[in-house]
């Protein structure tokens, strides 16, 4: 399994339901990565989505409490339930995709984090945990960009116990 999400300075992922800021050459990014795999997310990172609807050309996982139907998504109510779901499913082409509660729980099953780091400090009301260094170790990293003002690299990380 695989982590996807763009931080700030201080580990910061959202405010208000939605993200920090809009980089197309990262919403790109985040859409080449993803495209053809399993995407497991909260509820309400899905209702943060385009049309509140699931991502198109992407198997669409929905961890909820609730009992809901989504169409074109699967819902599932644990862990438990999720990792069944995906079981036949190559890990690396599942894609941790949100939000804050999402990525606290499933991080630690993680292989791989494909992390766009901003450089600015937003004021965030949503974190991703600390990356840190002692469990993760860098795998490939890009050339700095820039786009509205903003600088942003994107850095892939690898679990070092693998």
């Amino acid at each position: 399994m695989n982590l996807i999400v763009a931080i700030d300075k201080n580990n910061g992922i959202g405010k208000n339901g939605d993200l920090l800021c809009h980089l197309s050459a990262d919403l790109k990014h985040f859409k080449e990565v993803t495209t053809g795999k399993t995407v497991v997310m909260g509820y309400n990172t899905l209702i943060s989505l385009p049309k509140s609807a699931p991502l198109k050309n992407r198997r669409n996982v929905v961890l909820y409490e609730k009992d809901i139907e989504i169409e074109g998504a699967e819902v599932c109510h644990s862990i438990e339930e999720l990792f069944e779901l995906i079981k036949d499913v190559p890990e690396d082409e599942v894609f941790v995709i949100g939000g804050a509660m999402v990525y606290t729980t499933l991080m630690p099953y993680c292989k791989k984090l494909y992390i766009t780091h901003i450089d600015k400090a937003f004021d965030a009301d949503r974190f991703l945990p600390e990356i840190k260094k002692e469990e993760w170790k860098v795998l490939d990293e890009s050339e700095v960009m820039e786009e509205n003002s903003l600088q942003f690299k994107y850095v892939t990380y690898g679990r070092k116990d693998i």
